[in-house]
């Protein structure tokens, strides 16, 4: 009942037909058989190719890419996720480097513009894997000097000083997925709070870091929890303006309000029979609307559509809200 809001009809646990809207075009073009053509070669293997992305092609071809640390396995089981469940291998100590030599060869080869690093979680860690996490980061800018570096993390079950390490390592954009609306938490992040998740944007906003987020729709919430959700991120986020990692490009230091930077919004689709099932095909027009209204209560940026997901146009909301512009011109120049 939690997930249907359709009245007295029942729920439908069968996979539902595509509207004509969610189409993918088929990836091709020399940036994306390049980049695939490299990662072939030194088996690198991407979220992108994994999940099966819709906009893999789009996002390989602008030298846009996303790729998976801290292992295979999940320590939590949330219902719109494909990611497997249960007890992680043994710690790999050695990942950082080997991350960032294979983001090198991307970068030099394939030229490799953003890179977006999530990873499952690890709460049987004392620190949930921020350690790896500080080190992949810190090593793939040694190795990749004007690429932009986008971390889509974990809550780490609110161990700030865990979070702290993963601010230090200075990645351009820190992203952390509500994924839904506060009420729907018990059925699709059982493991995770939503005020937590809140509470982890502030605190990279204080920093002086560019704070992003993301959810999928169709899942049984409501549009006006959408709109609701995105009040309580920016009111929840809100600090006082800091220079620091994402401070913007424009160079201003007035001492303002800030608060979370962008928003993705993007159509649920059902992984198996046995995840959660889609409740409703969002149009594309309620896309557009959730994106102006997103807009209206301050996020910067704002990537609204059936085929968002987190990655998609990440290049760009670097180059807008990050100092890598000057640190790819920099590079450039030698």
């Amino acid at each position: 009942m939690v997930l249907n809001n359709a009245g007295e009809s029942k729920q439908q646990l069968s996979l539902k037909k595509k509207p004509a809207w969610l189409r993918a075009k088929v990836p091709g073009g020399p940036g994306y058989t390049r980049l695939k053509s490299i990662l072939s070669e030194n088996k690198v293997y991407t979220v992108c190719e994994e999940a099966n992305c819709p906009n893999m092609g789009e996002c390989w071809s602008r030298g846009v890419a996303t790729i998976m640390i801290l292992g295979d396995t999940c320590t939590r089981s949330c219902g719109l996720c494909n990611v497997k469940t249960g007890r992680p291998a043994m710690l790999d100590k050695d990942e950082p480097s080997r991350v960032a030599e294979s983001l090198h060869l991307m970068w030099q080869g394939a030229g490799l513009k953003h890179i977006v690093i999530t990873s499952v979680n690890r709460d049987e860690l004392s620190d949930g894997g921020a350690g790896i996490w500080a080190e992949t980061i810190i090593r793939s800018r040694e190795a990749c000097p004007g690429m932009s570096i986008e971390v889509l993390i974990p809550d780490f079950e609110g161990n700030w000083p865990a979070l702290q390490m993963v601010i230090d390592a200075k990645p351009h954009i820190i992203n952390h997925n509500l994924e839904t609306v506060r009420r729907m938490y018990p059925a699709v992040r059982p493991s995770a709070k939503f005020d937590r998740s809140v509470e982890l944007l502030r605190r990279v906003k204080e920093q002086g870091g560019v704070a992003k987020t993301g959810i999928m729709v169709g899942i049984g919430e409501k549009d006006e929890e959408v709109l609701a959700l995105m009040d309580e991120v920016q009111n929840g986020a809100r600090t006082k303006k800091a220079s620091g990692i994402g401070r913007q490009a424009s160079g201003e230091q007035e001492n303002t309000e800030d608060s979370a930077d962008i928003l993705t919004i993007g159509q649920y689709l059902q992984p198996t029979r046995n995840h959660l099932p889609i409740d409703r095909w969002v149009t594309p027009e309620q896309f557009v609307f959730f994106k102006e209204q997103g807009l209206a209560r301050g996020f910067k940026v704002v990537e609204s559509g059936a085929l968002v997901r987190s990655s998609y146009h990440a290049d760009h909301q670097a180059d807008v809200l990050s100092e890598v512009g000057a640190e790819r011109a920099k590079h450039a120049a030698r």
